[in-house]
């Protein structure tokens, strides 16, 4: 059994898409064992965006993910790590296959759920 962290990001909470999202993942046989809404601060966007603080594009992903609330969740399952890819589909809604998650849902490159 893994486990994985998934965030739903602000645009999913705004929307109120969080239960459709949830229900992809529990129609895969995956579960839920904790989910926390949240607030992130511009520190902790800085530890987990680690790799991309120094990037052009680091200002506004920090703006985007500070910008309203997020529900996170550890997901568990077999082969959750993938799955969960497979589900969630490209990290560019735009370039997410239709049936993905993102591929449904994103309106842009950074709103992607």
């Amino acid at each position: 059994m893994e486990r994985t962290l998934v965030l739903l990001k602000p645009d999913c909470v705004q929307r109120r898409l969080m239960g459709q999202v949830l229900g992809r993942f529990e129609n895969k046989g995956l579960n839920v064992i904790a989910m926390k809404m949240m607030r992130v601060t511009p520190d902790l966007a800085k530890q987990h965006y680690a790799e991309h603080v120094s990037k052009p594009f680091y200002p506004g992903l920090e703006e985007f993910i500070t910008g309203g609330p997020i529900v996170a969740m550890v997901v568990e399952g077999l082969e959750v790590i993938r799955v969960v890819r497979e589900i969630l589909g490209a990290t560019s809604g735009l370039k997410a296959a239709a049936g993905t998650i993102r591929g449904d849902y994103s309106s842009s490159r950074q709103m992607n759920l």
